[in-house]
């Protein structure tokens, strides 16, 4: 089957639109200070397939709290960032969680996945202790009710599902098959394309699931190939994309394939080699290797400043400005003396519809305001195109 080579002129590609997500809730007011230092607990992949994601993530953040603290931190306090591997699993970041909050710790940071943040959630609602920053985009951990508690600084599934999907179909390309990971992850992506082409008065031609932590797709492939979609959209991580891109390829599919941008884009790269041509996945981070962007400016000048140890890569950018927003709270929360979990979650309610770093920040559910997410297109070369 003939892939098509009209389907992503350059002009067609960057005409895709931008949007993004975000929620909140309300903390009890404790001071958290442990020797001058304010601790975040962050649980999150470090090891295992979801690591490309979770440790490039991380690294950003701590580049960037690493180079506050070395300026004096906020209020003359440093900010540490404690990590504890969760290997992608919800059972481990439910024990981390019990860690961080059996510790007092001042806020959570930056846990990686659905599944795992969706089982800590009951954990964070009875103690009250705020989560910033979740790196993923379900609807579940965007509800009003958690107004206060889970800040959002990502879009949403359903914003780049939507954008997707108006793209593709832009293109002409409207019959849609879907693989997701068989877990909460995977089902909110699925939700979205559903209903991203219900508004269009479409329905997926077909759908199949993967395994968490797996990339045995072998019966994904048996599954959707044979439908002959125009497009076939991934909602899984950069192993079983990988794998299944190939495989899906070498049967003989000859469509597109689109990914959100949990898929891991540096990851998906490097896996696919060449087979990485014209694999497009959404993101909700400006790009880090173009400089018309403050915040990409900001992150590279950074890594420079760090001696070029950290690799530039969309997982790595998000962390540094979820970093880098969550810092410009605390001085907030900090200006009357010792910062307290109220005054923090009083400072990022106040960042509602605010830029940092020209990054457009959206923390309320039903917000119409604008969210930031665009496509990219791989190339066969490991790069990445917007």
């Amino acid at each position: 089957m003939h892939r098509p080579e009209t389907a992503f002129s350059r002009r067609q590609f960057i005409a895709a639109g931008t949007a993004a997500a975000a929620a909140a809730w309300s903390g009890v007011a404790r001071s958290q200070d442990s020797g001058g230092t304010i601790v975040l607990g962050q649980s999150c992949a470090m090891t295992g397939p979801a690591a490309q994601i979770g440790q490039p993530f991380h690294e950003g953040a701590k580049l960037y709290f690493e180079q506050l603290n070395a300026q004096g931190g906020v209020g003359r306090r440093n900010i540490e960032l404690r990590v504890v591997d969760d290997g992608y699993e919800p059972e481990r970041c439910v024990a981390n969680t019990q860690r961080f909050l059996s510790d007092d710790v001042f806020a959570l940071f930056g846990y990686v996945g659905t599944s795992t943040s969706m089982a800590a959630l009951p954990l964070l609602q009875k103690a009250r202790v705020p989560l910033f920053a979740p790196l993923t985009g379900a609807d579940a951990l965007r509800q009003p009710q958690l107004a206060h508690l889970v800040y959002n600084v990502r879009a949403s599934y359903a914003d780049e599902t939507a954008l997707m999907v108006r793209h593709l179909t832009g293109l002409g390309l409207k019959k849609v098959a879907v693989l997701h990971q068989n877990d909460a992850y995977g089902q909110s992506g699925f939700e979205g394309v559903k209903a991203a082409l219900a508004a269009k008065g479409l329905e997926p031609v077909g759908a199949a699931t993967v395994e968490r932590n797996s990339a045995n797709v072998a019966a994904a492939v048996k599954a959707l190939v044979p439908l002959g979609a125009d497009v076939i959209v991934q909602i899984v991580t950069w192993s079983a994309s990988a794998a299944f891109v190939r495989a899906a390829r070498q049967a003989g599919f000859g469509g597109q394939f689109y990914n959100v941008s949990f898929v891991g884009t540096q990851a998906l790269a490097e896996a696919l080699g060449k087979d990485a041509e014209g694999v497009v996945v959404t993101q909700v981070v400006p790009s880090p290797f173009q400089t018309s962007r403050q915040i990409t400016r900001e992150f590279l000048t950074a890594i420079q400043k760090g001696g070029g140890k950290l690799a530039a890569s969309y997982s790595s950018l998000e962390g540094y400005l979820t970093a880098r927003v969550f810092a410009d709270a605390l001085r907030q929360a900090s200006s009357g003396g010792k910062p307290t979990r109220d005054g923090l979650v009083a400072a990022l309610d106040g960042l509602h519809g605010q830029q940092v770093a020209g990054f457009p920040l959206v923390f309320k559910a039903q917000s119409t305001r604008q969210r930031f997410v665009e496509l990219s297109m791989l190339t066969a070369d490991g790069k990445v195109r917007v």
